[in-house]
Formats: structure tokens, sequence, C-alpha cells
């Protein structure tokens, strides 16, 4: 697992105690999933593979939803397949 963006979050209920959590990018998993190599998500997305490499990596600040769309739709699968908020 990734993390890709840490935040840090007041809980109200909890004497503002602050919770951090991140965003896990779980794109190596999905693609091992769907026996397919960064090469080729790359050119079927229409993005680098240096690009999947970061995604992966967690190394990025944000996704376009538009690629987010494309990389959902190569692999299948929803973005809650690909990423999650622990």
């Amino acid at each position: 697992m990734e993390f890709v963006k840490t935040v840090n979050d007041v809980n109200p209920g909890n004497g503002d105690k602050i919770i951090e959590k991140e965003i896990v990018v779980t794109l190596d998993v999905m693609l091992a999933k769907r026996k397919m190599r960064s090469n080729e998500l790359a050119s079927q997305v229409g993005i680098t593979v240096q690009n999947v490499s970061l995604l992966k990596s967690g190394k990025v600040k944000g996704i376009r939803f538009s690629t987010l769309q494309k990389i959902c739709e190569v692999l299948d699968c929803q973005p809650g397949d690909i990423l999650s908020f622990e």
C-alpha cells in the first residue's frame, strides 16, 4: 500500500484530538489482480509510464477525475478499489 496525502482532521466529539488519515493508493494491487503491467495501463489510459509509477508510489498531490475514470475503465474497477481513506 502507498500513501498519497495526510489529512489532519479534528474530531469534534473527541476533545479536539487530531486524527491523521491518509489516502491510500492500491493501484499496484489492482494491476496484479488484472495481470497487467504499468506500461500497458499507461498506453491504454494515455499517460506516461512515469506517471503510473508516481501514482503507484503515492508521490502525487492529486489525480484528474478524467484520468481516474480512464484507469477504472481499463482495469474494470471502481475508484474505491484503488483508493481508500484510512
